[in-house]
Formats: structure tokens, C-alpha cells, sequence
């Protein structure tokens, strides 16, 4: 199923785990979405660090290459500077559009907890936050201090879905691949967009008993 015309707001932040982010624009590229993408500083060395990927410093050569990358058509990835203000999610006036940060570092988590704006992704966080708009966090940290755990829960109780990068293994994973994939499943199965990646909890069971 197409997701033609759907907008989804996607932010890379610093945290280890750049692989579920861009498997994430992946799938949402082949769902037919449209992608505003934001990348951190940080994750651009992560992503350097834990794939092949090299992505230039400018926001147009860098949505080239990730266009290039994830198969996208001309202009539905667009990919936004650090202190963009007239990007679509710096506003509330903006397109109602949800917000993933995928890997979120516990630095954005901070950031997005206490309100700060300082970049357009912990602008584009507060707005979600105050529009009530959907705000999915992927966290991918060991251990959580404390610190980190009042910041999850005050953004749960804002509203927020935190969805900690911790894959399962009951779907028997026999690569790193599943493992992503996994982790990226639950995340648009959040954002209601069908996915083949992995069955839900009971569809094996429920079509063999169709089937009898």
C-alpha cells in the first residue's frame, strides 16, 4: 500500500545506531512518503563511523546523496539545515506532519524535555510537542541514568512514544539486518504505515487458522 502524499518528519541525532534511521528513511521512501530530514552534527560522524555512507556538510548535496541512496523520486526527500527556521517542522503553522528522531541521543532527549530550540531539530520537537502532533523517540543508550529516565518520562507524560532501539528475538533474527529491522518495524507500525518487514505479534497464527 502507498503512502503517497504522507509527510513524515525524520530527525538523526548523535546517538550509536545510525542504521535504524536510515533503514527507517528507506522504508519510507519505498512507502511513498514524503521525508523532511534533519541530521545532527553528531550523527553525521556517527554515520560515517558505523556505515559506508559519507555525508557531505551542505543540506543540498547531503539530500542528493540520501535521495541517491534510498531510491528516492526527485524531491521527496528533502533534508533541512541545523538552524533552517523556515523548514516546514520549525512551525506550528507547518504541515501536521509527525516527528521521529531516530537514533535520539540522550542530549536531544534533554533538550526536547526542558523545551530548547537551539537547532531546528529541538525546534521541531517543541513544536510537535505543542501541537500535540506525533512524537516517536528511539533512544539507543546502556545504562540510562537516571537523568535519562526522568527525561523519558516527562516526555511520555507530554505525550511523547518512546520506543528504546531494543530489538526482541522471538522472531528468530539470524542477521544485524533483522535486528534493524526489527526495531523499524515497531516504528511504522507507530506511524500506521504497512510494513512487510516483520509479522505482528499473532498474524502467523491467526492466517493458519483462517486457512483450517
Amino acid at each position: 500500500m502507498s503512502e503517497q502524499g504522507r509527510t513524515i518528519n525524520l530527525a538523526i541525532t548523535g546517538a550509536s545506531g545510525a542504521q535504524y534511521g536510515l533503514r527507517l528513511l528507506e522504508c519510507l521512501v519505498a512507502a511513498g512518503c514524503s521525508i523532511n530530514v534533519m541530521v545532527s552534527r553528531a550523527a553525521q560522524v556517527v554515520i560515517a563511523t558505523e556505515t559506508d555512507l559519507k555525508l557531505p556538510g551542505t543540506p543540498p548535496a547531503m539530500q542528493a546523496v540520501l535521495s541517491e541512496w534510498a531510491g528516492a523520486e526527485s524531491g521527496q526527500v528533502l533534508v533541512f539545515g541545523r538552524e533552517d527556521w523556515f523548514a516546514p517542522p520549525a512551525s506550528g503553522s507547518g504541515e501536521k506532519a509527525p516527528l521521529i528522531v531516530c537514533p535520539c541521543s540522550t542530549g536531544t532527549l534533554s533538550a526536547l524535555a526542558t523545551g530548547a530550540s537551539n537547532n531546528l531539530i529541538e525546534r521541531a520537537g517543541d513544536v510537535a510537542l505543542k501541537e500535540r502532533r506525533q512524537l516517536i523517540l528511539v533512544p539507543r543508550e546502556a545504562p540510562y541514568s537516571e537523568v535519562h529516565l526522568e527525561n523519558m518520562l516527562k516526555l511520555t507524560r507530554m505525550g511523547a512514544v518512546i520506543v528504546p532501539a531494543s530489538p526482541g528475538f522471538y522472531h528468530k533474527p539470524e542477521s544485524i539486518q533483522d535486528l534493524v529491522d526489527f526495531v523499524v518495524a515497531r516504528l511504522l507500525d507507530h506511524l500506521e504505515i504497512p510494513q512487510t518487514l516483520m509479522p505482528r505479534w499473532g498474524e502467523a497464527r491467526s492466517q493458519k487458522k483462517r486457512e483450517t
